[in-house]
């Protein structure tokens, strides 16, 4: 299992959209406040349609919280100004990999200090970012593959279907 940290999320679609890969993917959703929308918010919801009831999620204060809560574990800085890609981290089962604010990413601070365990996805020097949620999946299955997919479900089937 991984854990997917997002600190201070400001769009509840995205949000939604997040607690829904997580939820398909067996990943633990961590939360830190403060977010700029209510978590019973209609778009949340509809974003992750009728998966919410296999998500685990997590509600922090702030940063210092929920360091002191996770103290120990192992964390991936998720950055467009990070030095390393997403696919040079070795990931472990049980890591934290941390997805910043959409309109400012993580506190630069906390990039400088862990500079080594930050990661980006590659794109053309144009573009800013990827949307959050297209952010988070990316890294996750990445994540997941490199640990041969876990428990997750790896055949589909095709149903019978009359021209």
């Amino acid at each position: 299992m991984f854990n997917i940290v997002l600190v201070e999320p400001r769009i509840p679609q995205n949000t939604g959209n997040i607690a829904r890969t997580c939820a398909a993917t067996g990943s633990q959703l961590h939360i830190v406040r403060p977010t700029a929308f209510q978590i019973t918010d209609k778009n949340l919801k509809r974003a992750g349609l009728d998966y919410w009831h296999l998500l685990n999620v997590q509600y922090y204060d702030n940063l210092e919280d929920f360091f002191e809560k996770t103290k120990g574990a192992r964390y991936f800085y998720a950055s467009t100004k990070a030095k390393y890609t997403y696919s040079d981290a070795e990931f472990k089962d049980n890591d934290y990999i941390l997805f910043g604010r959409e309109d400012a990413g993580l506190p630069e601070e906390l990039l400088y200090e862990h500079e080594e365990r930050c990661i980006r996805i590659p794109m053309i020097e144009q573009a800013r970012s990827l949307n959050l949620s297209n952010s988070v999946a990316v890294v996750i299955y990445e994540a997941l593959r490199q640990q041969g997919f876990g428990n997750l479900k790896r055949l589909g089937q095709l149903t019978k279907f009359n021209w």
